[in-house]
């Protein structure tokens, strides 16, 4: 009885495939694409936070020519300071893309209507600035 026991047992292994491991070239080959991977990956994600940091500066230049229009709607007569605590409550807050803090170009404002430039670099490098007529544009000074 045993043996049949033992005989059937040998018989049902012997029917079963014996799995391998993987091959140390498979291992490479997938290590390789991996590498690859990431070496295409890596420079479009830094691609797109240098983006984002320089929408951010964007943003805070469009935010501080907001805050200082409001500053002397409501009436002001002296030049503001581009700072938190002087615009805030006219909605001004800078980020954290700015590389030092936003600025005039030349003279600040002292009255309503009166032309200004308001310039900041971005921690990436670039420069942007905006005017009083004009938009958001690339350049540290306006023309």
């Amino acid at each position: 009885m045993l043996l049949r026991i033992n005989k059937a047992l040998n018989e049902r292994r012997a029917g079963l495939k014996r799995e391998e491991g993987f091959t140390l070239i498979e291992l490479l080959v997938v290590v390789i694409i991996i590498g690859i991977l990431a070496a295409i990956a890596i420079p479009v994600y830094i691609g797109v936070q240098q983006s984002a940091t320089d929408s951010s500066v964007k943003s805070d230049l469009a935010n501080a020519k907001i805050a200082v229009v409001a500053y002397f709607t409501d009436g002001a007569t002296t030049a503001p300071t581009l700072s938190v605590a002087a615009l805030g409550s006219y909605g001004f807050t800078q980020g954290n893309g700015v590389n030092g803090s936003i600025a005039f170009v030349g003279t600040a404002p002292t009255a309503v209507g009166q032309a200004f430039c308001i310039a900041a670099t971005a921690t990436t490098g670039h420069a942007f600035h905006v005017s009083d007529d004009q938009g958001v544009k690339s350049g540290a000074t306006c023309s």
